[in-house]
């Protein structure tokens, strides 16, 4: 399964992932200090140095002198530079393709809002993708060719990542009915979701009870 908070550690299972995958989101020059603090999971600084010790040495990432202070950025330019910025970004990738598969569908969802741990970052391996996909008013619950393809989208997510997808299929009349009936589940999908088709929009907030 993907450790959906951190994918870059399903193949770079050391503290080498969180360091690499800092230096693979920006383009800026940073401190030690500032890599260990941004590191998810955490990485202590003197192991942070350590690991940028190796990565300098291995020629994977530049050493910048500024003053008294050592400024670190990864070397683009090596061979190895291209797969780690793709191992970082794999959960927007995710999404991409999540969003591709929809745009084949017959009748396109109107949404596709994932929620949880894995639209937080604080999931690990055994986490769920979890979708809400909201259908067409169009098109009925029970429609086979609907029906068709939220299975292939719930067999395809684990074939992409190992882990489990579980699907929530509402309209937006059934979450206005959700809404009225106070469902707290929208709240943490308001609170915590990521529109990756559609608008978060679509998501009516629970009336209070």
């Amino acid at each position: 399964m993907m450790d959906v908070s951190n994918p870059i550690a399903d193949v770079v299972p050391s503290a080498h992932g969180p360091v690499l995958a800092v230096l693979a989101s920006t383009s800026t020059p940073l401190t030690g200090r500032a890599i260990a603090e941004l590191t998810r999971p955490r990485v202590s600084q003197p192991r942070v140095a350590r690991i940028l010790a190796d990565l300098t040495e291995a020629g994977l990432v530049d050493r910048i002198q500024a003053g008294s202070a050592s400024l670190f950025t990864l070397n683009r330019e090596h061979l190895a530079a291209r797969a780690v910025e793709d191992l970082a970004t794999l959960r927007t990738r995710l999404w991409e393709r999540i969003a591709e598969h929809a745009a084949e569908w017959t009748y396109p969802p109107e949404a596709i809002v994932v929620y949880g741990s894995t639209a937080r970052g604080d999931g690990g391996t055994a986490s769920d993708v979890d979708l809400l996909v909201v259908r067409p008013a169009a098109v009925d619950e029970d429609d086979p060719d609907w029906q068709r393809k939220l299975t292939a989208l719930g067999f395809a997510v684990p074939r992409w990542t190992g882990n489990p997808c579980e699907i929530l299929d509402r309209s937006r009349e059934e979450l206005r009915a959700m809404a009225s009936a106070g469902e707290r589940l929208l709240s943490e999908i308001r609170r915590d979701g990521r529109a990756i088709v559609g608008s978060m929009s679509l998501v009516p907030a629970p009336q209070a009870a």
